[in-house]
């Protein structure tokens, strides 16, 4: 299944946008963690800006930076929407509030709760009627979304937008479901080649189960193994690279995701 990159997004610790990642995954920066820092974004009205929480704020961040980059619009672009575990924060409130006696749950925080909440806002944003998927394989989510993605991208030869994203749960959800660091990562599918294409991918699915493709610096590694997007480092680290390559993702039942991914981030607008 062959299909193009056209626009990345990315928010994680120490890479605050796909400029930054990009030159430390093509090796020309040292990596260095800082704290996640989720830039400010216009693209909500404020109303539903005020009501957003950081699991959306990320979302949307990368999303915008992703569309941007591609040269797209966003309200003619469907959209796959992947995580494992939706707004904890929000779902923590709710357990709290639930174990009271007052029992007395906000509309909002019953509003954000639902897994396509990002999803919503996105499309509330960017006024899109463009259909939208979002999903949940624990920690294949990453992978899932992509296979989801690609297959739309074939099907109805039109570009979709991906996003993945996880941020970690506060206490004691976290004692069950470590996730040491937020990330966040979209990208732009296109089913042709344009003038910022920055990649070629095919895509396949393999019932071997090998050990999946690790990202090459320590560091990276560490956080591509606490956040299940962070999955997506090899394949960001690929596209940023001046070599074909092909990475393998794990996915449900022991299967994998094989990735042939041929750079072409030099020639992208």
């Amino acid at each position: 299944m062959k299909l193009y990159i056209d626009g990345v997004g990315l928010c994680a610790p120490g890479l605050v946008d796909w400029n930054a990642g990009r030159k430390v995954f093509a090796g020309q920066t040292e990596y260095r963690y800082e704290p996640l820092v989720i830039s400010p974004n216009e693209t909500l009205p404020a109303a539903e800006r005020r009501r957003a929480t950081d699991v959306v704020k990320l979302a949307i961040a990368v999303c915008s930076e992703a569309i941007k980059h591609a040269g797209a619009r966003a309200e003619d672009t469907p959209s796959v929407f992947s995580s494992s575990g939706g707004d904890g924060e929000t779902i923590t409130a709710i357990l709290e509030v639930l174990a009271t006696d007052a029992r007395e749950l906000s509309p909002t925080r019953f509003h954000n709760s639902v897994h396509n909440a990002p999803s919503g806002y996105w499309t509330i944003a960017t006024r899109s009627r463009q259909a939208s998927t979002s999903l949940c394989a624990y920690d294949f989510s990453f992978a899932a979304g992509l296979l989801e993605a690609t297959s739309q991208v074939l099907i109805t030869k039109h570009a979709v937008l991906l996003a993945s994203y996880d941020l970690a749960y506060p206490e004691p959800l976290n004692a069950v479901r470590p996730i040491s660091y937020g990330f966040a990562v979209a990208l732009l599918l296109s089913p042709r080649m344009t003038a910022n294409t920055r990649a070629e991918l095919a895509v396949s699915l393999s019932c071997y189960d090998g050990s999946p493709t690790e990202a090459v610096q320590p560091s990276l590694e560490a956080l591509r193994r606490t956040n299940p997007a962070a999955r997506s480092l090899p394949l960001l680290a690929a596209v940023a690279s001046t070599v074909a390559q092909q990475i393998r993702l794990e996915y449900v039942a022991g299967n994998s995701i094989l990735i042939s991914v041929v750079p072409l981030e030099a020639n992208a607008g």
